[in-house]
């Protein structure tokens, strides 16, 4: 039973879509789950994607294709918002 108060098992992939939702919240990209507010801090956005990128150097060989492409296509994803909105660019 999957819900509120039984979530069901973490997979690596649960894992890592946690933390890529938390630099999204971070980012300012969606709303913050307790709040239902956008907000933006750069410098926690930028701390979660270092650890994505930590977490991708340290399981390098050990994960499956799928998740390699996952992780990788994340960390694209959220570097390139991370970069325009230190730029100042709201080009999506």
């Amino acid at each position: 039973m999957t819900d509120a108060h039984h979530p069901g098992p973490v997979d690596f992939g649960t894992f890592v879509l946690s933390l890529g939702s938390s630099a999204l919240v971070h980012l300012g990209e969606i709303n913050h789950p307790d709040t239902d507010q956008a907000g933006e801090n750069l410098l926690l956005a930028r701390q979660t994607i270092d650890l994505l990128a930590m977490l991708e150097e340290k399981t390098r060989g050990n994960l499956t294709g799928e998740e390699t492409r996952f992780l990788s296509d994340l960390l694209a994803d959220l570097r390139l918002k991370f970069v325009e909105k230190t730029r100042g660019s709201t080009a999506k």
